[in-house]
């Protein structure tokens, strides 16, 4: 669980499309935009804030969202990659990780690793 998680972002329009698509099956909507950043979440709660930076690009970092259930995980990923994400792990069971663990990662357009789960 977090408060809120924030990623630097070299293209902040391919990253809104990337989010918009990949969160709204788990139920997650754009709640804030200006020209440095946009922040996502549920309904007028952002936590999720993505801000624009033109410097060298981050080393990536891990996010991973709680799904209601192995079908918006599915849809995670099928949205996620139709709006530019790249495979890193298609929807399925992960038994190495717990016997209930079900899960799907994208790379974003910014190579963080981007995770649906529910268990």
């Amino acid at each position: 669980m977090y408060d809120h998680i924030g990623l630097r972002v070299g293209n902040l329009d391919a990253s809104v499309r990337f989010y918009t698509a990949a969160l709204a099956p788990l139920g997650f909507v754009l709640c804030s935009r200006d020209d440095s950043g946009a922040g996502f979440g549920p309904k007028g709660e952002p936590a999720l804030w993505l801000h624009l930076h033109k410097g060298a690009g981050s080393t990536g970092a891990h996010v991973a969202f709680r799904a209601p259930d192995h079908g918006a995980i599915k849809k995670f990923h099928t949205e996620g990659l139709k709006a530019g994400g790249r495979d890193n792990g298609g929807a399925g069971a992960r038994a190495d990780y717990s016997p209930t663990y079900y899960a799907a990662f994208l790379i974003d357009p910014d190579g963080n690793n981007v995770e649906a789960v529910c268990t």
